[in-house]
């Protein structure tokens, strides 16, 4: 099978993604790296400082950034809102069923992912996919880094 990233056949308007940040803040991310240069731990990092709840799901590690990770999906015992794909296209499917069945709201496949025929099954059991997207990016874009409103008092006459 073509490892290659699909074309997204579709994916929400802007204002629907914004809204999707605004609303949901229980964030699973699937295939978080303990490593900090990799990029789903900054993602993960920067979620947590704008304040989404972060749920680390890697089977290889008990914790990541502090916080309990778990083997998958269904090992989470709370409701989670986005289930955020770090993993390779090939892997998204039986992630999106894995979202499906708890009831996530959101399936959001990471800039570089894509997969269209899941993203229309989780699409068809309810789920807004955002596909081939950062959300870290994403939030930023919408809602800043929280610096915009910095300002300095520099007085020119000394």
């Amino acid at each position: 099978m073509n490892q290659q990233c699909e074309v997204p056949a579709f994916n929400p308007e802007d204002s629907e993604i914004k809204q999707i940040l605004k609303q949901y803040k229980v964030v699973a991310v699937v295939g978080l790296s303990d490593d900090p240069s990799k990029d789903s731990n900054r993602v993960a990092q920067y979620l947590l400082d704008h304040g989404y709840t972060v749920v680390p799901v890697n089977p290889t590690k008990e914790t990541i950034l502090g916080l309990k990770a778990y083997p998958d999906l269904k090992s989470i015992p709370f409701p989670v809102d986005i289930v955020d794909i770090f993993r390779k296209p090939s892997d998204v499917p039986p992630v999106v069923d894995e979202a499906i069945a708890i009831g996530a709201k959101v399936v959001w496949m990471q800039k570089g992912i894509a997969h269209n025929e899941a993203a229309q099954k989780a699409k068809n059991a309810g789920l807004k996919v955002v596909q081939s997207k950062c959300i870290k990016n994403e939030h930023t874009h919408y809602f800043g880094t929280g610096q915009e409103n910095v300002s300095f008092n520099i007085s020119l006459n000394q």
